[in-house]
């Protein structure tokens, strides 16, 4: 086998396992959506963080869950400008059993399966395409 091969292989192989694990992370999205408590959460507070491009801000939302409990959570995604402003309401999905809180968004939803899906799919048109190519 020459390098080449090994290369588009290793593409193949590289976009199969990004897509796998794309698919887990939409399975697990679907799960929390079929199984996991809706709600409204309060953003609290804003944390601010600097970067090279300036300011970041990430969300710190407050809940009540079925239990009564005031529970916070930081979000993972922080932007500028702020995409909230303290006392926003947005709707949130929890699970009871397993800890795991999601905003109800697009990306707050589907975030990971995007980026995984998006790095995997240019990955697999060229090594799937160049051993289709190279077996035709």
């Amino acid at each position: 086998m020459r390098m080449t091969e090994y290369l588009y292989n290793g593409l193949l192989l590289l976009s199969l396992v990004l897509s796998y694990f794309a698919m887990k992370q939409y399975s697990n999205t679907k799960e929390l959506l079929n199984t996991g408590v809706k709600t409204s959460a309060e953003v609290i507070d804003l944390i601010e963080s600097r970067d090279d491009d300036g300011y970041t801000y990430k969300p710190v939302f407050e809940y009540t869950d079925r239990t009564g409990d005031k529970m916070t959570f930081e979000s993972d995604i922080s932007s500028s400008p702020a995409p909230y402003q303290i006392g926003d309401y947005v709707d949130i999905i929890y699970s009871l059993d397993s800890g795991k809180r999601k905003v109800v968004s697009f990306w707050g939803l589907y975030r990971w399966t995007i980026i995984l899906l998006s790095i995997a799919a240019p990955l697999l048109i060229i090594g799937g395409g160049y051993l289709l190519y190279a077996r035709g």
